[in-house]
């Protein structure tokens, strides 16, 4: 018999995850007990378990139930973030694999944070929006605040998925990169050809500081007034990981300043409110937390997916998807997708 797996995947679903050539290969591999309608309910969860070898979604896994989850190999999370709805250390301690997908994520990411930055580096989305207003600005006269991407200074703040894809495609520009990680040793970040640096020094010499980060207990809100005094006038703030790491009242006084430019993929609560004041403000990019979310990306999860249960099944380490590390993910603080 093939080994079960219990599919719980909201907010996703099979659909959206799995081509038909992928959802044929996970078919060969598990016989699925599938739950696409809001989380799986309790009952159901506790009638398969037992039976289940995976695991795929967000379904809440304490100590208790996985005690009686005797076959189970891998817990498969398809929303992106790291919950704190599982017992990781019971995983740990019995070899349990948790693996995310949030890798999938990070080449969409990082198109579209190079593109933010292109827009606030050369004034074009300004630029559309007074044309249309038929107030355009022609040739030189346009470009007193623009600078060339190639070549500038700039900053990431956090080097995990996200800023290994957007380092890629950097390369080509020829830029200065400096970054702030705690979390990665000097000579590692090193290796990449970028030079590692305090926070201070990244926000002071960049002329576009990407925020890359993944939330944790330890970086909320660690972008605030102080930190946003540091950036030289008319540099660009790209934010596209988390919205905890930024005081948004801090960034909002400073974009109304007029010192600085921003591009902003994420918010504090989502939807965001509609009469907030950073809404009404010209040197602002925004974007509604859909710089990842490309059908590309969730298929490329689906894809992960069915390999490294390939691997799991075969007695194998899986190889494409993140695995959820005991030293970092009770540390991790990012808001559940809905």
């Amino acid at each position: 018999m093939k080994p079960k797996a219990i599919v719980d995947p909201s907010p996703r679903t099979l659909e959206l995850l799995f081509s038909l050539d992928n959802l044929k290969r996970l078919k060969s591999l598990v016989g699925l007990t599938v739950w696409e309608t809001g989380r799986m309910p309790a009952e159901m969860v506790d009638k398969h378990l037992a039976e289940a070898s995976v695991v795929i979604g967000q379904t809440d896994l304490p100590r208790e139930r996985l005690e009686r989850a005797k076959k189970l190999k891998a817990i498969i999370n398809v929303e992106g973030n790291f919950q704190p709805n599982i017992d990781y250390e019971y995983c740990f301690q019995r070899g349990i694999h948790v693996l995310g997908v949030g890798v999938a994520f990070g080449k969409a990411v990082a198109e579209m944070s190079l593109g933010m930055a292109l827009a606030l580096a050369r004034g074009i989305s300004e630029a559309d929006r007074l044309f249309r207003q038929g107030k355009e600005v022609y040739g030189r006269l346009s470009n007193q605040e623009s600078f060339l991407i190639s070549g500038a200074e700039v900053g990431f703040i956090g080097f995990g998925n996200l800023g290994r894809a957007l380092i890629k495609l950097l390369e080509p520009f020829g830029c200065h990169v400096r970054v702030y990680d705690p979390w990665l040793p000097p000579r590692w970040l090193a290796e990449f050809g970028m030079a590692p640096a305090s926070l201070d020094a990244v926000l002071s010499a960049s002329q576009v500081v990407f925020v890359l980060a993944g939330a944790t207990a330890e970086n909320q809100a660690m972008i605030g007034r102080r930190e946003l005094n540091l950036m030289r006038k008319g540099g660009c703030l790209v934010l596209t990981s988390r919205a905890s790491l930024v005081d948004f009242d801090a960034l909002t006084a400073k974009l109304r300043r007029g010192d600085i430019r921003a591009a902003v993929d994420v918010f504090p609560q989502e939807p965001f409110a509609k009469h907030h004041p950073l809404r009404k403000l010209d040197n602002v990019i925004f974007s509604a937390h859909r710089a990842g979310s490309l059908p590309a990306a969730y298929r490329l999860m689906g894809e992960m997916i069915v390999d490294d249960l390939g691997q799991i099944l075969k007695g194998l380490p899986p190889l494409r998807l993140q695995r959820a590390e005991r030293e970092t993910v009770a540390r991790m603080r990012s808001m559940a997708v809905k």
